[in-house]
Order: structure tokens, then C-alpha cells, then sequence
């Protein structure tokens, strides 16, 4: 097997193992159902991810223009780069909640693993940094302290979403991966996202300006509020939330 081959069949299978890791969970969040019932126009959460880099305009322009509200969990190297962009949402306070997604995207698992070729923090003071890392960051902007955390790879231990949660944060899971961690096309990114039913969180990146999915999420989008769909944030919802956690 030639070396360069080799190593990447050494690496996917680490990532693998990685993300197989005993006791390594990824957390499932849905909505109750529409409180009007079948009378109702069914809802989601729209949540995107602001992991570092700059920022998706296409999906930023679409929320504006359109009055759709979203959660956007943003890190501490992406507050950095994009000072404007948080003025805008600022600027919208109806439409953007904007939550904690982690001070330097490092996966919020207390021990020693990496996953998608990502490094965990590796321990509970490592764990900790993290999120107020990005708690910090967020009010730094003169934004609310953030209620919500998401981590880098949205996975997690047993141990480390206890000790998030006892950090006073609930934890954002999801329902519907709408573009694969933004390397989906845009066709299948937009399919995903307009299949969406009625309680689901989706989820989706708007700090990729160059990847095609980011025009599907818009697409998507649209083709739910074409459908009649309706918009909430997190904070919008009761605490009611079914919350799982699957492998």
C-alpha cells in the first residue's frame, strides 16, 4: 500500500474509532408538538453553527430579508473575525439568539480521544475552559450570557454533559442534520432541511461562505416557509424538550 494511501486509511480508521468510543453520545433535542395541534402550522428551531472563519451571507441575508429567527451558536474565534456581523444581529434582536458553541471549537469530552480528526479536551478543567471560554467571549460583545451550549463535533461523555449542565447550560442536540457539517452539495443540503417535520431542531453551519451547502440551507429554508412553516429560537420553547442521547 503506497504511504500516502496508507495514512489515510490510518486516519479514518482512528476517526472512527473515535466516534465509536464507549460511552461517547451525541444528544437528540426536539421540540413538544405544535401546543394548537393539527390547527397549527408546524414549527421548528433553526440552529446554526459559527464554528470560526468568516461568514455565510447567503444564509445571513435570507433570515433578514425573510424575518426568520434562528439560534446561532457562535465560538470565541469566530466573535473575533466577524465583529460586524455581530453588530447586525445585534441589530435584530427578534430574529438572532445567540449561544455558545465553545472558545477555541475543541470537543467538549473529558477524556484523552479525538474525533473527526478534532483533539477533545481531555479532561474536566479542560471541559470548563471551553465553555466559559465562550460564555466570556459572547458577553465581551455586550450580548446575554448564552443559556445554551453546543460543542465542537456535538458529541459529548455521560460525565461531561453532566458537568455542562451543572454549569447552569442546557445542552443543544438536534433532529435534523441539515448539511453535514457543511459539506454536503447544495441539492441534498436544501433536501434535508425542506423534509424537515413538525418539532425538529435542525442544524447547519453559516460560517462557510465558499461551501455549496450554504446555499442549499437557504434554499431549504425558504422551501419550509413557502410551506408554511414557522420559525422559533430556543429560548422561545418550554423546558419540556425531549432531549436523548444517541451513539
Amino acid at each position: 500500500m503506497k504511504p500516502l494511501v496508507f495514512a489515510f486509511v490510518a486516519a479514518a480508521a482512528f476517526a472512527q474509532a473515535a466516534i465509536a468510543a464507549p460511552g461517547l453520545v451525541e444528544p437528540d433535542l426536539r421540540m413538544p408538538a405544535n401546543p394548537e395541534g393539527k390547527s397549527g402550522a408546524p414549527r421548528v428551531a433553526l440552529t446554526l453553527d459559527a464554528c470560526s472563519g468568516a461568514t455565510d451571507m447567503r444564509i445571513l441575508g435570507t433570515l433578514i430579508e425573510n424575518r426568520i429567527p434562528a439560534t446561532i451558536f457562535v465560538t470565541a474565534r469566530w466573535l473575533k473575525r466577524n465583529g460586524l456581523v455581530v453588530e447586525v444581529m445585534k441589530a435584530h434582536p427578534d430574529l438572532f439568539e445567540i449561544e455558545d458553541h465553545g472558545a477555541m471549537h475543541v470537543p467538549p469530552i473529558d477524556v484523552k480521544i479525538s474525533v473527526y480528526g478534532i483533539a477533545a479536551a481531555g479532561s474536566e478543567a479542560a471541559v470548563a475552559a471551553e465553555v466559559d471560554g465562550g460564555a466570556v467571549a459572547i458577553k465581551s460583545h455586550g450580548l446575554p450570557a448564552p443559556k445554551w451550549f453546543r460543542g465542537a463535533t456535538a458529541k459529548y461523555t455521560h460525565s461531561s454533559m453532566s458537568q455542562i449542565r451543572a454549569m447552569g447550560y442546557r445542552i443543544a442536540g438536534y433532529s435534523v442534520n441539515g448539511d453535514g457539517g457543511s459539506l454536503l452539495g447544495a441539492g441534498m443540503a436544501e433536501k434535508r432541511i425542506r423534509a424537515a417535520k413538525d418539532g425538529d431542531v435542525i442544524i447547519a453551519h453559516i460560517n462557510q461562505p465558499t461551501h455549496s451547502a450554504g446555499a442549499g440551507v437557504a434554499r431549504g429554508i425558504l422551501g419550509l416557509k413557502a410551506k408554511g412553516y414557522s420559525f422559533v429560537r430556543l429560548n422561545d420553547i418550554p423546558d419540556e424538550m425531549a432531549v436523548g442521547a444517541t451513539n
